[in-house]
Order: C-alpha cells, then sequence, then structure tokens
C-alpha cells in the first residue's frame, strides 16, 4: 500500500492557464512549455486544470434545447471530438516525453476520445516519461453530460511516487461523498483535484477535503477568455472578446486544511508550495476516516472497479 512518502518533502506546482480551445496542437505545445515553466521552480509534481487538452468548452450550449438539436450544433461537437485526443498516442507521448525532459510527475486534464465519444480524462505521467494511468470523469456536470461519456470504476487510478500516493478527483465528482471514500481508502497523499469550478466556494471545499482525507490538496482551475474560442463555435457568455469566462482560484492546501498557496484570479500564474509530507501523519493522529475513524459494523462502502465496456467479445465454447 506505500503506506508513508518515501522523501519528507516535495515542491509541487499548480498551473493556472487556459486552454487553446478545439486547437490540439497548440493546447499540447502550451502543456509543454508550461511543463519546463513549472519544472523550472523545482517542482517534482505538476497539476494543470480540468480538459486543458483540448478545452472546456465554457459558454457554449451546442444549440441544445429538451427535444431538439440544431445542425449547428452538430459540427460544433464534430469539432470538438476531432480535436479530442486518443490515449495512449502521439499527444500523450509529447506529454510524456515533456516529463521526462524536465524530471516530474505531471497530472494533467485532457478530453479523451474513444469511438464517437468524449470523455474528461486525467492523465498520470512519471518523471520517466511513462503514461502511469488515467481517471475518467465518472459523472460530468449538467449539460456536460450532453458531450462527455461516464467513466467507470475500473479508471479509480492512484500512482505511486517517492512523494506518496497521486490520486485526482475532478471538478464536482469532489462532492460525491462515496467517491471521496474510495479515494481516501487508497491512501492518497496528494489530491489532485482539476476543475472548472472559479466560484469563492471553491476554496472551502477543497479545505475540507484536505481536512477530511488528511492530504495534501493541488486544485488547478484555467484562467479563460471569450477571445480564447476559435470563431467557428458559439460562446454565449460574456458581452465582449475580452469577456472572462474562468477567472481561476487555484490552490495548494495542507492536510489540516491551511492554505498554502492560492487562491489565485485574474491571470494566468504558476503556484508553487514546498510540502512536509510528514504533516500527512500528524494529521492522522486523530482523523483517518477510512481507518481509526471508520466504522465498519455501522457503515460500508462497495466499490465495482470492474470495466464496464458496451461490447464483451467472447470465443470458444461456453
Amino acid at each position: 500500500m506505500n503506506p508513508t512518502p518515501k522523501e519528507s518533502s516535495v515542491k509541487v506546482a499548480v498551473v493556472q492557464a487556459g486552454a487553446v480551445p478545439f486547437d490540439t496542437d497548440a493546447c499540447i505545445a502550451k502543456a509543454v512549455r508550461l511543463i519546463g515553466d513549472a519544472a523550472a521552480t523545482g517542482a517534482k509534481v505538476v497539476l494543470f486544470p480540468e480538459a486543458f487538452i483540448t478545452g472546456y468548452p465554457k459558454g457554449l450550449n451546442y444549440g441544445l434545447v429538451v427535444g431538439a438539436r440544431d445542425p449547428v450544433g452538430r459540427e460544433e461537437f464534430r469539432l470538438y471530438l476531432d480535436a479530442a485526443i486518443e490515449v495512449p498516442g502521439p499527444e500523450t507521448k509529447r506529454l510524456g516525453e515533456a516529463a521526462a525532459a524536465h524530471h516530474c510527475h505531471v497530472v494533467i486534464g485532457v478530453i479523451e476520445r474513444e469511438l464517437g465519444t468524449c470523455y474528461c480524462t486525467a492523465l498520470f505521467f512519471g518523471p520517466d516519461g511513462r503514461l502511469l494511468g488515467k481517471h475518467r470523469k465518472l459523472m460530468p456536470t449538467a449539460l456536460e453530460r450532453m458531450i462527455w461519456g461516464f467513466g467507470d470504476g475500473s479508471t479509480l487510478t492512484v500512482v505511486d511516487s517517492p512523494y506518496g500516493r497521486i490520486g485526482s478527483v475532478i471538478c464536482w465528482e469532489n462532492y460525491m461523498p462515496m467517491l471521496r471514500m474510495a479515494m481516501y481508502a487508497k491512501n492518497v497523499a496528494l489530491y489532485c483535484a482539476p476543475t472548472a469550478d472559479d466560484r469563492d466556494t471553491w476554496l472551502a471545499s477543497m479545505q475540507h477535503v484536505a481536512l477530511e482525507g488528511r492530504c495534501f490538496v493541488l486544485t488547478a482551475c484555467q484562467f479563460l477568455r471569450k477571445s480564447d474560442f476559435p470563431d467557428s463555435v458559439r460562446v454565449s457568455l460574456g458581452d465582449t472578446p475580452d469577456a472572462i469566462l474562468m477567472r481561476g482560484g487555484s490552490a495548494i492546501i495542507s492536510p489540516l486544511g491551511r492554505v498554502l498557496a492560492g487562491p489565485h484570479f485574474g491571470s494566468e500564474n504558476i503556484l508553487t508550495a514546498t510540502l512536509d509530507l510528514n504533516d500527512i501523519g500528524r494529521g492522522k493522529f486523530d482523523f483517518d476516516v477510512a481507518g481509526h475513524y471508520s466504522r465498519p459494523d455501522v457503515f460500508q462502502l462497495t466499490v465495482n472497479e470492474a470495466p464496464m465496456p458496451a461490447v464483451v467479445t467472447r470465443t470458444g465454447e461456453a
């Protein structure tokens, strides 16, 4: 279970930056540059926002109303689907090469394409450049459900590192108590929360997660303007091209809920903090939600981590 970190401290970075929506190559190039910028601070773990590649479609409605779709919205979705990346694929290779070049762990939000479906996914890269795993968002929120598929329990991924286990829970998945409990039971030390939620209330939620899980929480949100979107899609939010659609709010929080960096609003930025990893053990002294503070005689959580494919092919005789 890798219960304790091998290192006693680590510098981490949270990248607050906007995607280049619908432009795969530009998103990858920007991510590669920002990985280098973050690593130059000395960071060994780097977190990017939700859907950094190839964009969170803030302000798009794809022409949807209950009971009808419009042709322009179908084309907007086709553009989004075409921009999404395959995992693994050439784009993940470039991201892995950047992680290896700078000897850091990278957790980054992407829009993943499989068949004709997009998934909101977090990818984990190791300092050797390997793609260590992925987490697909289990529950897209509101209109996200029309453009993203649903993940299953097979990608409740945590990866080992010298700094403790790294896991990711995306945006409003963090409001799912049972999902949080499943992650705490995996002994997550660095709890990564890429998000599109830039409200004032998000920080309090992240502090709650840190206190509840007695883990470090890293949360990253984009800084995005209306003008960042191409003219080929309709953006219904914002009155002017300079209108801010996502204002950031990224932060780093300790296991006892202390804000170590951020929240930062209003511009792109890289937030950093040096974490005392022994704070995790100090926090578990009086509260271990999946351990001594649980009551399995009263409450038990069952988690299905089996993949749920739509088609299962069987060969040979039954």
